[in-house]
């Protein structure tokens, strides 16, 4: 039966971690290589993530600068960026790209804290989602085995808990994403 929890906790793990990658790639104001992670770049005729192309850095906290290992593929990464949902204007010098990242608005923070609740929700859908697969595979498994009521109700618990866990991982996420948005 611990197999059945074990997995339930293992797909939970997954949409606790979906939600961290997704809230690193929301941009709060300051400099984060993980911004430009989801950008792919037309490099010689394939896409290519930034990342295999390049070296990024943090010099200050506002500031990301790529460094191309091909000097040559500066063109092709500005365009990328420009392309991209980020609203970044690349500035090139000396063979590195800048990224200055502005001071976001107030608008655009509560823009942001509606996303990231947003987001944090979804992964709350999904966490309630694993428990009622895993509460009905239960039942399943509870008639065609004949369990007691107790061992059933002992292991609709423990995914309970689990739900339980998780969901309140969500909340503390959530709180801490929040708070870094709205820092001025």
């Amino acid at each position: 039966m611990d197999e059945i929890i074990r997995s339930a906790e293992e797909k939970m793990k997954k949409s606790l971690e979906a939600l961290k990658k997704d809230f690193a790639s929301i941009r709060t104001g300051r400099a984060s290589p993980s911004l430009l992670d989801h950008i792919n770049v037309e490099y010689y005729g394939t896409t290519v993530p930034l990342k295999q192309l390049a070296n990024i850095s943090i010099p200050e906290p506002r500031l990301l600068v790529i460094q191309p290992y091909d000097k040559n593929s500066i063109k092709d990464i500005e365009k990328a960026i420009q392309k991209s949902d980020l609203g970044l204007n690349p500035n090139s010098e000396g063979g590195v790209i800048r990224l200055n990242m502005p001071q976001p608005t107030q608008e655009r923070r509560n823009e942001l804290v509606k996303i990231v609740k947003k987001e944090a929700e979804n992964s709350k859908v999904s966490v309630r989602n694993i428990r009622k697969d895993f509460i009905s595979e239960i039942k399943t498994k509870s008639e065609s085995e004949k369990w007691s009521e107790d061992r059933k109700k002992k292991e609709e618990e423990e995914v309970q808990n689990l739900t339980n866990k998780y969901i309140t991982e969500i909340d503390k996420l959530l709180a801490v994403k929040e708070s870094e948005i709205m820092a001025i």
